[in-house]
């Protein structure tokens, strides 16, 4: 199967956004050509960093990429303060690939395990010894303690009931869903979040690094009814919202063109709503009288599909409606406001955080304080999915340069590689070369040599078991 199944829109929406964002911002500074004399990005000044992770947010519902309803006037405000990266990728289409990535800085093959837990050390690794204190607050099961991620973090709360096990993840999961609690608002983040900040950065004087990771606009699609009533005609109940969520991903050619409007207007609400917490997160930093000493990031894990290509939701494809983010950096050490075309991928945060409390990173991630100084525009970022089902032997690849794109799908067990037709030249040898420096083929799950291949079946079988039974009731993705 295609990497990215149905027409190749891909290009010419992305070109589409780009067009109307630099009308719409034309004050902003291209400089993904041109050098600079003094860089605009100081990593030596921020004393705490908040990195906020917005899930399932695609970059072309933000105002600042160009569109057409006001979504977005917090985020729009950080970009214009800021810099503003408009050609960012996540490494990965879904959460459980694209969060370790994200978190640690390397491709999803390193990052994770094929059962998806954590294998390579993250930012909260990188900072231990360092008088930083680090922590990790949100409410997505697949990066819990269970799957290792609480690793490294002084302070993490991944919102569970109980315990860090995978298989407690599992379940939760399946009682949130049964309950219609699908995770922590964003109120209960950034409570969580200012608590932390207030406990270290103010009452303790110590560096912060802050990850807030928010579930708002992952689906289903559940705005409050006063962002609701901003975009959504008539009235719609939250299990109205959640049923058509539901199968919009189970059966796309079911929904009608007023359907999937709808979906559209609720993820349209949802990210007013998140915008407007991200407004009183910033209200509340300058409260703690730490506003200016904090450097903030923002970005989106992965996208969200709206039937482009005959899906809804983000299965494991790589187009650019799922791959394509925001990401942006302002506030304390940013000095310039501008936009960056030069391509970038999300496994440059942790490089940046990396420098900002000067401590290594050995990763492909290029910092963004290096490309806000010297922006390339011919670098090529790349993505990866595992598949999963019936391409459970696939592994999908893309490449990003500018306006270009290449697509690869790897047979796992016999190591063929399928290309996408039409593809320029350069992006395939850079796409194959990324292939061949990846491994994904003879990767083997860290510490696995150490367990006993009796535990290692027992636990695998009880792990299928729990998400079998999950994918029955319709409670996994």
């Amino acid at each position: 199967m295609s990497s990215h199944p149905g027409p190749d829109t891909a290009n010419d929406s992305h070109q589409t956004a780009e067009t109307t964002e630099s009308t719409v911002h034309g004050t902003t500074e291209d400089r993904s050509h041109k050098g600079s004399p003094t860089t605009g990005f100081d990593a030596t000044e921020p004393n705490h960093v908040i990195l906020l992770s917005i899930d399932a947010l695609r970059a072309d519902h933000l105002g600042c990429h160009g569109h057409h309803r006001d979504t977005s006037p917090t985020v729009d405000r950080l970009a214009a303060d800021g810099i503003r990266f408009s050609r960012a990728y996540s490494p990965s289409s879904h959460t459980r690939e694209a969060v370790p990535a994200l978190l640690s800085g390397q491709y999803p093959s390193v990052a994770t395990t094929d059962r998806f837990r954590r294998n390579t050390q993250t930012i909260g690794h990188l900072l231990q010894g360092t008088t930083a204190r680090s922590a990790g607050i949100h409410s997505n099961p697949f990066v819990s303690e269970g799957f290792g991620f609480g690793d490294g973090f002084n302070h993490f709360d991944d919102d569970m009931l109980v315990g860090g096990h995978w298989l407690t993840a599992l379940a939760q999961r399946a009682v949130d869903k049964l309950r219609n609690r699908h995770y922590a608002r964003a109120e209960t983040v950034t409570d969580r979040g200012i608590e932390f900040l207030r406990s270290q950065a103010v009452d303790g004087g110590r560096p912060t690094f802050t990850w807030l990771h928010y579930m708002d606009v992952h689906g289903p699609y559940e705005p409050p009814a006063e962002f609701s009533r901003k975009y959504v005609a008539d009235r719609v109940t939250d299990a109205e919202a959640a049923q058509l969520y539901k199968r919009a991903i189970a059966e796309p050619d079911s929904l009608s063109e007023r359907e999937q409007q709808r979906l559209i207007d609720l993820y349209d609400a949802e990210i007013r709503y998140l915008d407007a917490n991200v407004d009183r997160l910033l209200d509340e930093l300058s409260r703690l009288g730490i506003r200016d000493e904090t450097l903030i990031l923002l970005t989106a894990d992965h996208g969200e599909a709206f039937g482009e290509r005959g899906y809804y939701e983000h299965p494991r494809f790589l187009p650019q409606e799922l791959t394509h983010v925001p990401l942006i950096a302002t506030g304390a050490g940013v000095r310039s406001q501008q936009t960056i075309r030069a391509p970038v991928s999300t496994l440059d945060l942790a490089p940046t955080i990396a420098e900002v409390f000067d401590v290594e990173y050995a990763g492909p991630g290029r910092s963004l304080v290096a490309t806000a100084d010297r922006p390339d525009s011919d670098r090529v970022v790349f993505a990866q999915a595992r598949g999963e089902g019936e391409d459970a032997g696939v592994h999908r690849y893309a490449g990003y340069r500018g306006g270009g794109v290449a697509y690869a799908d790897v047979d796992t067990e016999t190591g063929e590689r399928t290309f996408d037709a039409g593809i320029q030249c350069s992006l395939k040898r850079a796409l194959n070369g990324h292939i061949d420096a990846d491994g994904y083929t003879t990767a083997t799950d860290t510490g696995r040599s150490e367990r006993s291949e009796t535990e290692r079946t027992t636990e695998k079988d009880a792990e299928d078991d729990v998400a079998h039974r999950l994918r029955a009731l319709g409670y996994v993705e």
